[in-house]
């Protein structure tokens, strides 16, 4: 979808989303920031719900399908926890206004929506779980996903602290997320 005018406006409306708040941008806000009437995204979207639950269960998917085709390409679980870690940093660094509106507007994601994005994100837990135990094989499984949400915590604070050029960033981020795993060196 990545260059349709959908995924234009699913952008757009990240940014906005990102800035003010879901209630805090209404559909005029959003056409005019597009380029067109508020009325023309119904031409696109249902509604506004529909858009912030397209928005969110796109990047859902797309963390959880990537991250399965880098951990299935890894060598070893220690490549896959180091391909997984490398993937989400990439994202969050990419992705600052979506972690935003995720973290705040998710009440506001109908429930529908917010059950399979509920879904996806266990699954994504879990194939990190899954992986942490198989390089830590003393690790529990509630362990394992305990370390994966806080290392999703550091990885995903970017929108707060991305600070410094990318690089630098990308290289502290992946640093910082292998050591909280145990895993680095």
């Amino acid at each position: 979808m990545a260059g349709t005018r959908r995924a234009q406006i699913l952008e757009r409306a990240a940014d906005l989303f990102a800035a003010r708040g879901f209630h805090g941008v209404s559909v005029d806000e959003l056409g005019a920031a597009c380029g067109i009437s508020g009325p023309a995204l119904y031409k696109h979207f249902e509604s506004k719900d529909a858009m912030l639950a397209e928005m969110l269960v796109s990047i859902s998917e797309e963390l959880l399908a990537v991250g399965r085709q880098r951990s299935a390409e890894a060598e070893s679980p220690r490549e896959a926890v180091h391909a997984l870690v490398g993937w989400h940093v990439e994202f969050a660094l990419h992705n600052k206004p979506l972690i935003v509106v995720q973290d705040r507007d998710w009440s506001s994601l109908p429930e529908q929506a917010r059950e399979k994005v509920r879904s996806l994100q266990r699954a994504y837990v879990d194939l990190w779980a899954d992986r942490l135990r198989e390089v830590h094989p003393d690790l529990s499984a509630r362990e394992a996903r305990a370390r994966a949400h806080a290392c999703f915590g550091l990885l995903n604070s970017t929108p707060h602290s991305a600070m410094l050029p990318e690089p630098q960033m990308r290289a502290m981020l992946e640093g910082m997320a292998l050591g909280a795993l145990g895993l680095a060196g």
